[in-house]
């Protein structure tokens, strides 16, 4: 029995930064008018204003893709959109490979992308970075690709459950 986990997040540094600095802009407006009129703001005032800008630039860094192969299927997770694991189960699966794929031409970028507002075609893809993914082709026509910065152990322990989708398939 073969078991493949990974779990990934948005910390790349070209995000950190991009980050960083478009906090900094609300912040030094917020500070700027705080210094030109102090009697529009209270000092607790000003502490919560740039409380809630440093959290809310930072939410993007609470999201987390949390994938699993096993002998059940494929589980995954991308929180917060999904509290618990999603299983596909093998005898779901009509294909599962590993491709490389460019996820702003194909999906519309990095995330939870895909169906209704990008190409229907390519399904919907999850994803936190990257261009390897595990490519789903599932019984019902549906597609799913989930990122990977693990492409050979994904890829390996797929070929290990491979013979349960032939035979599901074939049955």
């Amino acid at each position: 029995m073969r078991i493949f986990k990974e779990e990934q997040r948005f910390n790349q540094t070209w995000i950190i930064v991009l980050m960083v600095v478009s906090t900094m802009v609300p912040v030094a407006i917020v500070l700027h008018t705080y210094i030109n009129n102090p009697e529009n703001l209270s000092s607790a005032e000003l502490i919560v204003a740039i409380l809630i800008i440093l959290l809310a630039s930072s939410f993007i860094f609470i999201f987390k893709l949390s994938t699993r192969i096993d002998e059940k299927g494929i589980h995954y997770k991308f929180f917060p959109f999904h509290l618990k694991y999603r299983l596909l189960k093998w005898e779901d699966i009509n294909e599962a490979y590993i491709r490389t794929y460019d996820a702003l031409t194909e999906y519309g970028g990095w995330g939870l992308k895909g169906g209704a507002l990008w190409n229907k075609s390519k399904g919907t893809a999850i994803n936190v970075s990257g261009d390897i993914g595990i490519q789903l082709v599932l019984k019902s026509g549906k597609r799913l690709l989930i990122g990977t910065q693990k492409q050979e152990d994904a890829k390996a322990t797929i070929d290990t459950y491979n013979q349960k989708i032939i035979n599901d398939t074939n049955v």
